[in-house]
């Protein structure tokens, strides 16, 4: 994850200024824990260590979750959240980038494939009835803000608003998205697709389908399925694609026809992946992150010379 040095990320710069949440930060980074087994690894009671995991979750280091424990009695379940971090500092040398950005909406989708289990609804009410396509082609899913599947593809069609004096440098695509559990399941890995322009750009392996309480979710949202997502930067530069910085696959700005009129963008569980465990798109209104699909085209002005060329 990038970010840059303001005071917007604040909570993040506090969260990792204390041995203590650096120790955790290593702990979790081999596995999951609860709050007790936390407090007993660096000796301190579960009172400070819940005031630690507090902090942490502020920063979106670490997601928790209740889970039922010995006796059925509820416990709360630390994972690590946050891969990595690059602080970007202010440098007088570089010019801001130009950029296009386009979000689309949730349901604004134009084509799909799915397999239940699925469900789609806006911020007001569910969609017809869970687990039955049929309802992701009722008119009512152009103001979808959360949809789930587990196997299959949404696609959606994006205008390109690139000028002929335009060269294109870079474009992100961000999403909040998790994989698709009965109820939820931080364990339950799901291998998503995404295609460009009928172009595959590759996988990801999204880690589970996330409870707890997601901070945007109506009230009315049930408290057992789908809470948030991680927020996720797919990008496609001139060497490659990535995602959070990360190499997915070789395929370049070069290889997926980035002047065309529209773009076509496909989100897929594939029949043939070794996990499949569906997919939980998040738009405005629900998770964690108030935005929908967000695509912004970096781009640098062409020269008269190159452009009468």
């Amino acid at each position: 994850m990038k970010i840059e040095l303001s005071e917007q990320n604040l909570p993040i710069f506090e969260a990792i200024s204390s041995n203590v949440r650096i120790a955790i930060i290593h702990l979790l980074s081999e596995k999951s824990m609860n709050i007790r087994e936390l407090a007993e690894a660096l000796g301190l009671s579960s009172a400070i260590m819940t005031m630690h995991v507090k902090k942490l979750e502020k920063a979106d280091i670490i997601r928790s979750e209740m889970t039922p424990g010995k006796g059925g009695a509820a416990q709360k379940v630390c994972s690590l959240h946050m891969d990595g971090l690059e602080i970007l500092f202010p440098r007088k040398d570089v010019v801001p980038r130009e950029s296009r950005r386009t979000e689309v909406s949730i349901g604004h989708y134009t084509d799909l494939n799915i397999v239940p289990t699925c469900g789609i609804c806006t911020t007001e009410s569910i969609i017809g009835i869970f687990d039955d396509p049929r309802y992701f082609l009722d008119p009512d899913r152009v103001n979808a803000k959360i949809l789930w599947f587990t196997q299959g593809y949404i696609e959606y069609k994006i205008p390109n608003f690139l000028m002929s004096s335009e060269e294109p440098e870079e474009l992100e695509i961000s999403m909040e998205i998790s994989s698709e559990a009965p109820f939820t399941n931080i364990n339950w890995p799901s291998d998503i697709t995404f295609f460009f322009n009928g172009i595959n750009l590759g996988s990801w392996t999204s880690p589970g389908d996330f409870g707890g309480k997601g901070k945007l979710n109506p009230s009315w949202w049930f408290d057992d399925i789908n809470q948030y997502g991680l927020l996720k930067r797919l990008i496609i530069k001139k060497e490659g694609t990535y995602m959070d910085g990360l190499k997915l696959s070789n395929v370049s700005l070069n290889d997926i026809d980035i002047r065309n009129n529209h773009w076509t963008f496909r989100i897929a569980v594939l029949e043939d992946a070794e996990h499949i465990g569906g997919v939980t798109l998040f738009g405005s209104g629900f998770g964690n992150y108030n935005q929908d699909l967000v695509f912004k085209l970096y781009y640098s002005k062409l020269s008269q010379d190159a452009i009468s060329r």
